[in-house]
């Protein structure tokens, strides 16, 4: 039985931000919110888990004493141009945390985020979701981290302002977040997860 079931929606009716953060206080599980509608996010498999991890647990000890820290899938982040609520995989804030006028225990200003892709959001990752974190005008990466085959997709912002993209699926390349100046071999990303 795969647990990585697809997000679902929380019912037809529109939510107010108000009503989704009074809910989401109380609730068990998390929940993204959107335009108005409410949705459970995906659960996480073993191979995500061990992923998640090895990558947080080198960048906690590489950005040690540096202004960005990462944070884990608890930190909920807002983007007010669009509504979206979301908690990604790791967020690496510069500086102080910046936190939304609607909710003090939510962050607007991430300069890159990962996100560890599994079957049922690998889609949505790549596409919705990566279109709504666009409109984050501090993000400078975003970084997808396939949980299935060894595979990492780094999109950053270039010299002349767009959104460019680096593939890596060779174990021994580095993943490399530019902006905080982390590096890590993807055999290390992957290590336990028996796909190296």
């Amino acid at each position: 039985m795969e647990l990585n079931e697809p997000a679902i929606a929380y019912g037809s009716q529109k939510y107010t931000i108000e009503a989704y953060l009074q809910m989401e206080r109380a609730a068990e599980q998390k929940h993204e919110y959107y335009n108005g509608e409410i949705f459970a996010m995906a659960g996480a498999g073993p191979k995500h888990n061990v992923v998640f991890k090895n990558l947080y647990g080198e960048l906690v000890y590489q950005l040690k004493g540096n202004p960005c820290q990462p944070y884990g899938s608890d930190l909920r982040i807002h983007i007010p141009k669009n509504t979206l609520f979301t908690y990604p995989d790791i967020s690496i804030i510069c500086g102080d945390i910046v936190n939304s006028v609607e909710n003090d225990d939510t962050a607007i200003q991430p300069s890159a985020l990962i996100e560890i892709l599994s079957p049922a959001t690998r889609d949505y990752d790549r596409g919705t979701k990566f279109k709504l974190y666009r409109d984050i005008p501090s993000l400078k990466e975003y970084v997808m981290v396939d949980s299935e085959s060894v595979n990492v997709e780094i999109f950053h912002i270039n010299e002349e302002g767009h959104w460019q993209l680096d593939e890596y699926s060779n174990p021994d390349e580095f993943l490399t977040i530019k902006t905080v100046g982390f590096q890590m071999m993807l055999h290390e990303v992957y290590q336990g997860t028996k796909l190296i």
